[in-house]
């Protein structure tokens, strides 16, 4: 919204900077006349009545019976004949084969088992056996190590020039590549 105030407030400006002194006069006159009677009101022409709509009357809801309380009667269920299970036969069963069990063994008394062997068990060391020994190489005594500088060496000195070159001095430092020179002449 701000966008299109700001595009007009500078096209204003614009206008007015560049119309010259004759324009501003007119301007300035057309200002100054006296104002113009307005412009008669115009009279609007007036609306025809429209007829006033009319809705068909609703069709009048049937009467509906008015349900009795009694219920009907349903129908007597027919009685069914009595389930009966016909009689078992009476035929004796066949008797149970008379065969005697097989006999268990005999397990043998725990007690009478014979002793296990006594061996004896080996016996283990209590002690470790000492190491072996070796030479270890003699460490070099800390007053044997080398003694470090403590100061630095001097730089080189620079030598910056302190006027700039010219152009013929800088040509003839730059080598020549040999495809962007001429051909030579024959």
């Amino acid at each position: 919204m701000a966008f299109p105030k700001l595009f007009f407030i500078l096209s204003l400006v614009v206008i007015l900077s560049l119309s010259n002194t004759h324009m501003t006069e007119a301007a300035r006159y057309l200002l100054d006349t006296p104002a113009a009677a307005p412009p008669p009101a115009l009279a609007f022409p007036t609306i025809p009545s429209l007829p006033k709509q009319t809705l068909p009357p609703l069709p009048s809801i049937p009467t509906l019976p008015k349900p009795s309380n009694t219920l009907p009667t349903f129908p007597t269920a027919p009685t069914l004949p009595k389930a009966t299970l016909p009689p078992l036969p009476s035929t004796p069963l066949p008797p149970l084969p008379s065969t005697p069990l097989p006999t268990l063994p005999t397990l043998p008394n725990l007690a009478t088992l014979p002793p296990l062997p006594s061996t004896p068990l080996p016996t283990l060391p209590t002690t470790l056996p000492p190491l072996p020994s070796s030479q270890m190489p003699s460490l070099p005594k800390p007053s044997a190590l080398p003694t470090l500088p403590t100061t630095l060496p001097p730089l080189p000195s620079l030598q910056i020039p302190t006027t700039i070159p010219s152009i013929s001095t800088i040509a003839s430092t730059i080598p020549t590549i040999s495809f962007l020179s001429p051909p030579p002449s024959n």
